[in-house]
């Protein structure tokens, strides 16, 4: 179990990222299309999870729009951007602002990804959708980078998260 903070309150996720080193755990999260997509839709490519609570927020929407931007610069790896929202309001959220170079994906069917993934949101008024984090994996699925961000109010470290890729 983790301890995060929103606006300064306690907040607690069920476990913790995955660690540095080891083979991610395999998921299945819905797309734009009401499709299933796993880990491996995306084999062999490197991978940036941007796991947020909402694209409904300010700062899950800035998050996107910045890894949308840097993702210009990686085309060798797919940015996932990983949400409870529902796969209409990720889209509708994707066209308004021009978001076309992440893929988004949500949980509307299971909270398995965030259970595997120790985001899992246990207490607050957030219970039940994921943490903020990234986690960045290799073309091999292995981790490479993880960052739980400490306040789910704050941006993550778009600086490390690139630099790991």
């Amino acid at each position: 179990m983790a301890t995060i903070t929103l606006k300064g309150s306690k907040v607690h996720t069920n476990g913790e990222l995955p660690a540095v080193g080891e083979d991610a755990p395999d998921f299945v999260l819905v797309d734009g299309d009401l499709n299933d997509r796993s880990l491996n839709s995306f084999k062999g490519k490197k991978k940036l999870l941007n796991i947020v609570p909402s694209l409904d927020t300010p700062v899950c929407a800035t998050s996107t729009k910045k890894f949308n931007d840097a993702a210009k610069a990686h085309p060798d790896t797919v940015f996932l951007i990983i949400s409870a929202d529902l796969p209409f309001a990720q889209k509708r959220f994707c066209t308004a602002e021009g978001t076309s170079n992440v893929i988004p994906l949500s949980m509307m069917r299971s909270r398995e990804f965030a259970r595997e993934y120790g985001v899992l949101i246990e207490d607050s008024a957030l219970a039940g959708i994921a943490a903020r984090a990234v986690v960045v994996l290799d073309e091999n699925d292995k981790v490479r980078y993880t960052q739980l961000v400490a306040e789910i109010a704050q941006e993550p470290d778009y600086g490390r998260a690139l630099a790991a890729l």
